[in-house]
């Protein structure tokens, strides 16, 4: 092994990547140039070596994963969305809508199992009041004291704020003395306002996606951040996207973890598409790990890649793998092959396989249980 990695060392020396390579063995933050020169490059190997340097500097050989259950309580959207394929119109024989006794019911059996985060996220539903969040948020913590609730990304709850003709700020706070621990990360997609009015045209743009994030960290609610790509985007809006990320935790610091998504384009407007390669998602973990530097934790979402490429993307710069999810319909409905639920047992075989130490977190990453 000491043989191989001396090779990629060598060939990073004297390669195209030569530059970035000295400032990652430095710790020097890396430009928008770099990181475009990190996409433009085939070294795909090379690339994982130093994100997987920049892994260990930060968290060393700890992987955390999660005991967590989702709960997607409305599918019915006003945005409709050209990337989706899980939003239906009201009165479409496919919409749906949680009542507070079934979202009760649902995270009674998270409980029973002994799930440390629920995740709440939905559909744009104009039918909903604004107290039927309050509730709902009310409801799981409730029936669910022990576990952290992660809800309603950024365009909800902007949604939810417009609907009310509330403040963001306030908004935020009430849901928050509800029962709310903390904010997911979707809806950001790609903040590229050409590509986004493509893909999103109805959806809040990618500075307003970026405020209320803001807000939230002012307010002391931790949030997570993610990225849809593999459609329309091109290098340098990846790189961009990961940039005003950057920016904005080192404003604030309130970011917990990047979670880039991959684009599912069965049953979407863009069904045309082929979908990524895994190359190209061990690529945007790798340079994600690399670009941002002061984000601690890198995501692999395997309910997006699938077990088995979540495991090798342990080596190039991810120390997440996400939770054991239960039930979830967003991404399967665009087309995912993945099961629905992993157990904790099958975390442990592919960290250790990986070499590396397990760890059982909850959503703020406070250590549950660590296997030695």
């Amino acid at each position: 092994m000491s043989a191989i990695i001396e090779h990629i060392r060598t060939e990073l020396s004297r390669g195209e990547l030569a530059s970035v390579a000295a400032k990652v063995y430095a710790g020097e933050r890396l430009s928008r140039e770099d990181g475009i020169r990190l996409w433009e490059s085939q070294d795909l190997l090379g690339i994982g070596y130093l994100a997987d340097l920049a892994r260990q500097r930060v968290c060393g050989d700890d992987v955390y994963f999660i005991n967590n259950a989702h709960i997607n309580h409305t599918n019915v959207c006003q945005n409709l969305c050209d990337l989706c394929a899980f939003g239906r119109e009201a009165g479409s024989p496919e919409a749906y809508t949680l009542t507070l006794a079934e979202v009760e019911a649902k995270a009674r059996a998270a409980a029973a199992a002994g799930v440390t985060e629920i995740h709440i996220v939905g559909g744009l539903n104009p039918e909903l009041p604004y107290d039927y969040y309050l509730d709902l948020i009310r409801t799981v913590r409730r029936v669910a004291p022990q576990a952290c609730i992660q809800a309603f990304d950024a365009v909800e709850i902007d949604f939810i704020a417009s609907q009310a003709g509330r403040p963001v700020a306030d908004v935020l706070q009430e849901l928050r003395q509800a029962g709310l621990d903390s904010l997911p990360g979707g809806g950001a997609e790609i903040f590229a306002p050409a590509v986004r009015r493509r893909l999103c045209a109805r959806k809040i743009d990618g500075q307003r996606w970026l405020m209320v994030h803001e807000t939230a960290h002012r307010l002391g609610i931790p949030t997570n951040a993610t990225m849809l790509y593999g459609h329309l985007e091109t290098a340098a809006d990846r790189v961009d996207h990961l940039l005003a990320l950057r920016e904005l935790q080192d404003r604030t610091g309130g970011f917990l973890a990047f979670i880039p998504l991959a684009f599912h384009p069965a049953n979407t407007a863009f069904s045309n598409l082929p979908g990524t390669t895994g190359v190209d998602d061990l690529k945007m973990l790798a340079i994600s790990r690399l670009l941002l530097d002061n984000f601690r934790h890198i995501k692999a979402f395997w309910i997006m890649m699938g077990p088995k490429l979540a495991q090798v993307a342990l080596h190039f710069g991810v120390n997440d793998l996400d939770g054991t999810v239960r039930e979830e319909h967003i991404f399967h409905n665009a087309g995912a092959a993945t099961p629905q639920y992993q157990p904790a047992e099958s975390f442990l075989r592919s960290i250790r396989a990986a070499g590396r130490i397990p760890v059982e977190r909850d959503t703020l990453y406070r250590e549950i249980r660590r296997y030695a």
